[in-house]
């Protein structure tokens, strides 16, 4: 195996791509754009993520003499292609919404610019990443509304494949989660790391008392005991016995917790240890979060709802072409017009729309081909929601690795202070913002 991403494609990528050569095709410019005809499950908002790990996937899309091989051996390609791909490399431009930003129905998240094959054969990539990212994104910040101030954990890696998981764990970092239990995820990202012990670890020991004494010996008195593998109240009692009224914190990850939790908080204050926080786990989603909300929780766990998208894990995000090239030169606008499946022909510009400082409109300024497209200034009250992240073939770093992750956080955590009170509801419904289109004059 290599660390080619290159194979990380359909199959028809690469038979358009041949057909294309042969019909000399290939080489027209054209605009592809990835965007979404609708929010999933009735979400009033999306939140776009993988945009970071695409541009490092994008350095590796490379056929190396493995990749090529394999196409030759399964007669997939002709030798025109091989040739071609032998010497691929992504030239154009990718412009788009920076990670972490919020997006709605028809928003061009992303810009691919170059020849037909330079980009044909990056929709599978885009969409594999982007979908999947945005996904648990959305999910993870709705989740992060729902618990306010309350810090959450990420902790849903044996929920998901290994290396979803590791994306997974970014994807809720970027939307408002403040650490993950995933170890590769903190090495490669720079997102915090948490985690203590789990059931097997009093079930191990011959008493609970025992587990929690080595526990304690182990990590201090500041690490966070399970109480709930035998009796609660039990478990309770026996945690302050042992690490005394300075205890860190226990964790709930089973019961009723609104009730449980209600007479954790009433035990430990009881027992003196006021100070003491309570951690809830247990299949939290961001309606049963938001259940808790007046329950005396002080932080939470999140497994498997945030790294299946709380039951989307897709953003239902496509990859179209929507401008080229004629055979003359000209540009023209290109669409799909498909029954529920129609697009958007033409090269975009968008903008969010604000009014004192609230989002009112997704604007998307509309053109047939690479003329000027509207600027900030031509929109005084709306906010340029595009970027350049690939420029002529050349990567922007800034948007990679743990620093571009950490700026992807920032950004989210800013610009979801402009959503429109309706947006942060968790019930289904429309966008929390239209979508108006703008003809470019």
């Amino acid at each position: 195996m290599t660390s080619s991403t290159a194979l990380l494609t359909d199959q028809y990528e690469l038979t358009m791509l041949g057909a294309a050569l042969r019909d000399g095709t290939a080489s027209r410019p054209s605009v592809f754009e990835l965007f979404s005809r609708r929010l999933s499950g009735g979400r009033r908002f999306g939140v776009v993520a993988g945009t970071g790990r695409l541009l490092t996937m994008l350095r590796d899309f490379r056929f190396g003499e493995d990749e090529l091989r394999f196409l030759s051996d399964g007669g997939i390609v002709d030798a025109e292609t091989l040739r071609y791909l032998e010497d691929y490399r992504f030239t154009g431009t990718i412009r788009g919404y920076r990670e972490g930003e919020l997006y709605f129905p028809g928003s061009p998240i992303l810009t691919v610019e170059g020849s037909f094959a330079d980009a044909v054969v990056l929709e599978t990539l885009a969409l594999s990443v982007l979908n999947h990212d945005s996904a648990v994104a959305t999910a993870a910040s709705r989740m992060s509304i729902a618990a306010g101030e309350r810090p959450l954990a990420e902790m849903g890696s044996r929920r998901a494949a290994e290396r979803s998981a590791v994306a997974a764990a970014r994807a809720a970092y970027i939307a408002g989660f403040g650490a993950t239990s995933n170890l590769e995820a903190g090495r490669q990202w720079g997102i915090p790391t948490m985690g203590t012990a789990a059931h097997a670890w009093t079930l191990l020991h011959d008493s609970e008392e025992e587990a929690f004494r080595s526990q304690v010996a182990s990590l201090g008195i500041d690490t966070t005991l399970l109480v709930d593998t035998y009796d609660i109240a039990r478990g309770v009692e026996t945690a302050i016995r042992v690490a005394g009224t300075s205890l860190g914190g226990v964790r709930l990850d089973s019961g009723d917790l609104p009730t449980v939790a209600a007479a954790v908080r009433t035990q430990l204050d009881e027992l003196g240890a006021t100070g003491t926080k309570i951690t809830v786990t247990s299949d939290l989603d961001e309606y049963a979060i938001a259940a808790l909300a007046a329950s005396p929780v002080d932080a939470y766990g999140v497994g498997t709802s945030v790294v299946t998208g709380s039951g989307y894990p897709t953003a239902s995000m496509v990859y179209k072409i929507v401008a080229r090239q004629d055979a003359a030169g000209g540009w023209v606008a290109v669409a799909k017009k498909s029954a529920d499946k129609g697009s958007q022909g033409g090269r975009k510009a968008a903008f969010r729309t604000l009014v004192e400082g609230t989002a009112t409109a997704e604007t998307i300024v509309v053109s047939d081909g690479f003329e000027a497209l509207g600027t900030s200034a031509e929109h005084p009250d709306s906010r340029a929601l595009q970027v350049v992240l690939v420029d002529n073939g050349n990567i922007d770093a800034a948007y990679e690795g743990a620093a571009g992750t950490a700026s992807a956080r920032e950004h989210h955590l800013r610009v979801r202070e402009e959503l429109p009170v309706r947006a942060l509801a968790l019930s289904k419904s429309d966008p929390a913002i239209p979508t108006v289109y703008l003809d470019q004059e």
